[in-house]
């Protein structure tokens, strides 16, 4: 039992055994199953009560308090959602963060992008590129932001109050406190707790920080926020919009192990083997004469063991790429009342090619659901469909309607600390920070001998 227990290797709700008599693949089915694998119940409310880490009570973040760590590990092993995350980080980023100011003009709101050396000095001071570019990630992955301020000395004094810089604390190492007084929710948190969580802070311990005020921004020398967009029916914090689709992303990553798994271990057919009852009642015999002084629970060991000796001598003939052309002598004979005793040796059709187009199957299933929840159309993700690439014309339109519908709430998240910190230490400039785009001609706008589809192939 133990030795077969070390061949056995898991992947993702799959279990692969590689024998001496081939390889063997055992799973439950894809569809459920997730929430145990991952400690995550859709039936358990994780903010229900506080989870205690080093005597802190804290709103646990997710059932086990590790939702951010789950969600990173899922992510590190496919090798197609992480992708799409990026296109879209690249689509809302477009041509970068710039200034602006909102103008309002003939009923209609538009933007104004300007330059002020003052604001644009204050952030070069503290590299908000590398800001805003782990804001977009920690959103895109979490929905979430922890943000940091860090407010200059002057208060202290009786001088001026600035926020001197913002930093972004990954998802994995910041929680909410439990709020002991009014209603639970993100409203009522007063202090939000940074450490290594993933190791329940035992080396780290807990740091605890005031909530940002955005209405008194100088009150603490350093606050941190929690920006996110609401996800229905959670209290406190925000799970991602892909969360529905955790499944089918695991699922497409285990397919890839599954087929190199199988494609180095089984080599062969497996094979069932019948023995004659007669034979073994035969060895038994011969092994209470040879062994009068054993019990019976030792003879039974013995014959045990030769059954295991017998049937990987067995194996060693039938299994591997080498032993093409090697036979199995046995012998028949006949019991005392003349039934015929004989080994038979019946190789078994694994049907290996309708498991690996089933598993193929399921995998483009499992692409298309990851894509879909993603919420970023085939077409600008560089998925195929249906054997074919989108046309341009499809692209511009998932284009278009993408810049429409899916980058105002993202940008406004992003930028909201930027933007509060803007407001407290130049106050009555009345100017934004947001990313800029270009604006996407329509394919009727290009002119013919423009267009990709007319371009000469070098």
């Amino acid at each position: 039992m133990t030795e077969n227990a070390e061949k056995v290797k898991e992947v993702g709700k799959t279990r692969l055994l590689n024998t001496e008599a081939g390889a063997f693949v055992m799973g439950q089915n894809p569809f459920s199953g997730f929430d145990e694998f991952v400690g995550l119940s859709k039936n358990i409310d994780w903010e229900a009560d506080p989870a205690i880490i080093n005597g802190r009570k804290i709103v646990p973040h997710g059932v086990n308090n590790d939702l951010p760590v789950i969600i990173r590990d899922i992510m590190d092993k496919n090798n197609l959602a992480p992708g799409i995350l990026e296109r879209e980080m690249g689509l809302l980023y477009g041509n970068g963060p710039q200034l602006y100011k909102v103008i309002y003009k003939e009923g209609k709101v538009s933007r104004e992008y300007v330059e002020d050396k003052e604001i644009q000095a204050w952030l070069d001071s503290w590299n908000y590129k590398r800001y805003v570019d782990m804001a977009m990630v920690e959103f895109k992955y979490m929905k979430g932001i922890y943000v940091k301020r860090v407010r200059n000395k002057g208060p202290r004094i009786g001088g001026v109050g600035k926020i001197k810089y913002l930093e972004v604390i990954p998802g994995t190492d910041a929680r909410l406190e439990w709020p002991e007084v009014g209603p639970k929710r993100l409203e009522s948190v007063k202090h939000i707790l940074t450490g290594d969580f993933q190791n329940h802070c035992l080396h780290t311990g807990i740091t605890s920080y005031p909530v940002h005020d955005p209405w008194k921004p100088f009150r603490h020398g350093i606050s941190i926020g929690y920006h996110n967009k609401y996800s229905f029916g959670r209290n406190f914090y925000s799970v991602p919009s892909y969360y529905g689709s955790l499944n089918w992303i695991m699922r497409s990553s285990d397919i890839p192990e599954v087929l190199k798994y199988l494609s180095e271990n089984g080599i062969t057919s497996a094979y069932h083997i019948h023995s004659p009852a007669g034979y073994w009642e035969d060895k038994l015999e011969k092994l209470e004469k040879m062994h009068p002084g054993r019990t019976d629970a030792q003879i039974d060991k013995l014959l045990e063991e030769l059954k295991d000796k017998t049937f990987s001598k067995m194996a060693q003939v039938l299994t591997g790429k080498r032993n093409a052309g090697k036979f199995i002598e046995t012998v028949d004979f006949y019991d005392e009342e003349g039934n015929k005793n004989e080994w038979k040796v019946e190789a078994i059709d694994q049907k290996i090619k309708d498991f690996v187009e089933s598993q193929v199957k399921i995998g483009e299933k499992a692409d298309s659901a990851t894509t879909s929840g993603m919420g970023l159309h085939p077409s600008l993700s560089n998925i195929i469909v249906n054997g074919q690439l989108s046309s341009g014309s499809q692209m511009l339109y998932a284009l278009n309607l993408y810049m429409a519908s899916d980058t105002s709430i993202p940008e406004e998240v992003v930028f909201e600390p930027i933007n509060q910190a803007i407001t407290a230490n130049f106050p009555g400039k009345n100017l934004k920070m947001g990313f800029y785009h270009d604006a996407v001609m329509k394919e009727q706008e290009v002119s013919p001998e423009d267009r990709l589809i007319n371009k000469e192939t070098p």
